[in-house]
């Protein structure tokens, strides 16, 4: 297939063109006084870099590295070469704030157009956005790709759903960019409506959160797509469009001439094997602001070998499985969402929306209930035993006694934005 945006390397060139970024991004971040501390204390200069393996050579960053340059951290760009800014929520009350080049605003829209590219929209699809504007890079980042593709644009944002419906059969979108939660919500209302035979959407691309194999069948059937896609990002890589699912639905491709993604065990940092879970850590290839040098994202996930059926030569990671800052304790049990998902997948009878509650009784001891939604074409009068099955099967997973109860289609809370899948009531 022929391709406008996603370039075709060989595998020699794409090497040519890391190892040439992974320079670059070196030399550049030794404008930044934080980096360049970094840097001096593992002795390693621009000059140092010969070839990829070199990368291991230099030292991590994290989210303190962020927190700790408030409000501009990390920038390794005279302050007047600044074009934007965005941000993202932090836990210390200091949001994490990226800050952007003009350049660094054309590749988030490269990144984002490639995606586009690779879910097969062209100039003649319409992009309808409903995620997050504002400091946040979601809304944005749809929306750059969106016009650099030249595909006539509706910035709606997240909620305002009689709004979406309206401007969905007034204006025809062939695409929907949203959360999984908000697609979901839309599904629903769609078919609640009856309105599905006057819309011309087609696509849809999920970010933000992970969705289950589940979820994304539901939000198909209930809009009638052709397809569905998920995206990957974070302000840190300039947004969303670091990586894309495809038609193959078998991991998400990601730009490997933009970023380098290692995957190393959170405990020692060293890498894992090909296709064994660990966690994230990217370095930059093109950032001028803020560029990254191996940065942890704390996100679980493992590289996929091979090819894939789609026929993309960019390499593929899986989707994300968890955070290794956001790992469920139970009883001494290290518990992953994505974990829950992959039990939650097995059974037809299930739908793909799930709650955890985590608890404390008066001894002291922990206790946690799954609830799971029924499928809309499954029975009530068989839940007590799906119930005890799903239980049976997540203690042969996690080896953990898990509470399951089933409820009705629709029951769990719907949101526009990220769904709150975890409430910890031990505290």
């Amino acid at each position: 297939m022929a391709y406008r945006f996603i370039p075709h390397h060989t595998a020699e060139e794409l090497y040519r063109i890391q190892l040439e970024g992974l320079s670059f991004t070196v030399a550049q971040a030794l404008r930044s006084p934080q980096y360049r501390q970094k840097l001096a204390d593992c002795g390693v200069t621009p000059g140092d870099i010969r070839s990829l393996e070199d990368l291991r050579h230099l030292p991590t960053t994290d989210v303190e590295d962020l927190r700790a340059g408030y409000p501009l951290p990390l920038c390794c760009v005279p302050e007047r070469e600044i074009v934007r800014i965005h941000a993202s929520s932090g836990t210390t009350g200091k949001r994490k704030i990226l800050a952007y080049t003009a350049k660094d605003i054309e590749t988030f829209s490269l990144q984002m157009a490639r995606c586009y590219e690779l879910a097969g929209l062209t100039p003649d699809d319409r992009m309808q956005v409903a995620v997050g504007y504002g400091l946040w890079t979601a809304g944005a980042g749809f929306q750059l790709g969106s016009e650099k593709m030249g595909m006539l644009t509706i910035p709606v944002g997240p909620g305002n759903l009689d709004m979406h419906l309206q401007l969905l059969r007034d204006l025809g979108a062939t695409c929907l960019g949203a959360t999984a939660s908000m697609a979901l919500l839309m599904a629903e209302e769609v078919e609640r409506a009856g309105i599905l035979d006057g819309l011309k959407l087609k696509k849809v691309i999920c970010g933000s959160e992970t969705r289950s194999e589940k979820m994304r069948l539901a939000i198909e059937r209930k809009l009638g797509l052709e397809a569905s896609y998920d995206i990957a990002g974070m302000t840190e890589m300039y947004g969303p469009g670091t990586a894309m699912d495809c038609d193959a639905h078998n991991g998400l491709h990601y730009w490997a001439d933009l970023f380098l993604i290692e995957v190393l065990d959170p405990e020692t940092l060293q890498p894992v094997p090909t296709g064994e879970v660990g966690e994230m850590v990217v370095t930059s290839l093109r950032k001028e602001a803020v560029p990254l040098l191996r940065y942890r994202t704390h996100d679980l996930s493992r590289l996929l070998p091979g090819e894939c059926a789609c026929g993309l030569a960019m390499p593929r990671h899986d989707r994300i499985l968890g955070r290794s800052d956001d790992m469920l304790i139970f009883r001494g049990v290290n518990i992953y969402p994505g974990q829950l998902m992959d039990v939650i997948a097995v059974f037809p009878e299930l739908g793909g929306e799930y709650q955890v509650e985590l608890r404390r009784d008066e001894r002291a001891l922990d206790h946690m209930t799954l609830t799971l939604e029924r499928s809309s074409e499954a029975s009530a009068d068989g839940d007590a035993a799906l119930a005890e099955s799903v239980a049976r099967r997540l203690h042969k997973a996690v080896m953990a006694r898990i509470d399951v109860r089933i409820c009705d289609p629709g029951s769990l809370p719907r949101t526009f934005s990220k769904s709150k899948r975890v409430v910890d009531l031990r505290q």
